[in-house]
């Protein structure tokens, strides 16, 4: 399998970022790592291993990103207004940085996909520019920002909000149709350390059933934990059906 390492600058954070890419072709996905991970989290944590097939045979090239977590949702004892604006940074780096770069080296619409706290980025991402993603996958997300600040919202953590500014959302607004064209998959499980994953995306299901955007929200078993196990069996169950999608 054909692996690359890339180290390169970010304007829009200031610093060094770096980007695993694994595999030589095929549909290229964008993939945030859990919460405060880093680019190689995925071989680490044997993700790899699991779809290895798929990015053998060319159906899949994946880039797995760094984050910046441990400044943003994890810094609880932060000044929020300065998490935010590092979230909102982040996000510029991702749109504005990343996907041009994946596009130098892929030349198709990328698929984001995440778990934990990955799976917010990737909904954040997929939901404020799908002009951008053929598709989403989003495992085991806690879509509500309240739990990470506290209560506290302003214009800046808004925009990276969903819970809030889905519901605003108007009816006409041109992205409905566009998030109609793509591919939109939630899951989460009902088991262990799962409660607020499920809480939350039982309340984004009913916003998408409102505003009439067709995403299938998955909620999985009792028996099914937020943990990495579960994760690999719901990318070898959700991946041929993306490709298939596509095909």
């Amino acid at each position: 399998m054909q692996i690359q390492s890339l180290t390169h600058d970010s304007a829009a954070l200031g610093r060094q970022m770096n980007m695993m890419i694994y595999g030589h072709g095929g549909v290229p996905f964008l993939a945030f790592p859990t919460q405060d991970g880093m680019c190689r989290q995925f071989e680490d944590f044997g993700v790899i291993d699991q779809i290895r097939d798929f990015l053998d045979d060319g159906r899949i090239q994946l880039f797995v990103v760094d984050t910046v977590d441990i400044e943003t949702w994890s810094n609880a004892a932060g000044d929020k207004v300065w998490r935010a604006q590092r979230q909102e940074q982040y996000f510029h780096y991702i749109v504005e940085q990343v996907v041009p770069m994946m596009r130098e080296i892929n030349d198709q619409s990328p698929i984001v996909m995440g778990m934990s706290m990955g799976a917010n980025h990737a909904a954040i991402t997929f939901l404020r520019r799908p002009d951008l993603f053929r598709g989403m996958l989003a495992m085991s997300g806690v879509y509500d920002t309240d739990g990470f600040f506290d209560g506290y919202m302003d214009s800046v953590l808004y925009d990276n909000s969903p819970e809030r500014f889905l519901p605003n959302l108007p009816l006409d607004h041109p992205y409905i149709d566009l998030y109609n064209q793509k591919q939109i998959i939630f899951c989460v499980g009902q088991g262990a350390w799962e409660d607020e994953g499920v809480r939350t995306l039982r309340y984004l299901q009913h916003v998408f059933e409102e505003k009439g955007i067709h995403a299938w929200c998955d909620f999985w078993g009792y028996d099914v934990n937020h943990d990495w196990p579960w994760w690999f069996k719901q990318m070898r169950y959700f991946l041929p059906i993306m490709l298939r999608d596509i095909d």
